[in-house]
């Protein structure tokens, strides 16, 4: 009868870890929400779509969570093609050489109001540590952040008349 248990354990816990490094992202309702000043008066909005790659979070057991996960840098949309078309050129994205935004975590933490992960961002071909504070309920991640643009060397001959330096971004990931 032990035996028959030890089976039934170690057979549960490979499925259920194999379950969770499984996990995929819901292409059609992950996206990244952003707003950045613009002309020092108003605000600019937009997101990214096409976020994939591999997300693993067992809230039971955060020393085994990782994120790797990339965003489709072509999809900006700020609901104005002209400036999408701008936003996609080498004054700022260049997403014909740069055309994934991606995240690699190195840690993920229990806080007080959720998680935290730290890991590295990479836009425009610059890396950089950033902080992500988050929620995880429902099977949705919901993190925010601020990126400095001149961090990236995004728009930099534009200065801060234009373009404002930090965007807000708010990231929402759905796992099905």
């Amino acid at each position: 009868m032990k035996n028959i248990t030890f089976l039934l354990a170690v057979f549960f816990l490979t499925n259920y870890a194999t379950i969770q490094a499984q996990q995929t992202i819901n292409q059609e309702k992950s996206e990244i929400n952003f707003h950045i000043t613009g002309g020092g008066i108003f605000k600019v909005k937009g997101t990214f779509t096409g976020m994939q790659g591999d997300f693993i979070l067992n809230t039971s057991a955060l020393e085994n969570a990782s994120f790797n996960i990339c965003v489709d840098a072509t999809t900006i949309n700020t609901k104005n093609k002209k400036r999408d078309a701008h936003l996609r050129n080498s004054d700022f994205f260049d997403v014909e050489k740069y055309p994934e935004i991606c995240f690699i975590s190195s840690a993920v933490t229990k806080t007080k109001n959720g998680y935290n992960t730290i890991g590295n961002l990479t836009i425009h071909g610059v890396t950089k540590e950033v902080e992500i504070p988050f929620t995880f309920s429902k099977n949705t991640f919901d993190g925010n952040l601020i990126i400095n643009r001149f961090d990236y060397n995004l728009g930099e001959e534009f200065g801060t008349m234009r373009v404002g330096t930090e965007a807000t971004v708010h990231i929402t990931c759905k796992i099905n």
